[in-house]
């Protein structure tokens, strides 16, 4: 099945590509409909991102590979979501 909704959180250089210019690269993509990019935390020579990619059929390895040519890497893939439905998997434990 196809991943759909795919969150990152992911470092990258301050030097280097803009978040906006990042944006840009990863939707071109095909099986790409979205992007958002937010700064979680900043230093010197860093920022912390969390990155969240939505389409039909969003090809993993692209995207890692565009992240890794811009000198980013990923901490950690917080959330994927696959098959003919978005599951909304923020639900309250008293929703249950």
């Amino acid at each position: 099945m196809a991943i759909r909704r795919l969150v990152l959180d992911v470092l990258k250089p301050i030097k280097g590509i803009s978040i906006v210019e990042l944006a840009e690269k990863i939707v071109e993509h095909k099986g790409i409909e979205g992007v958002n990019i937010s700064v979680t935390d900043m230093d010197v020579e860093t920022m912390g991102l969390m990155i969240v990619v939505e389409g039909e059929n969003i090809d993993f390895e692209n995207v890692k590979n565009t992240l890794e040519e811009e000198g980013c890497a990923i901490h950690s893939i917080d959330e994927v979501v696959s098959g003919s439905k978005m599951v909304d998997s923020r639900r309250g434990r008293n929703d249950m």
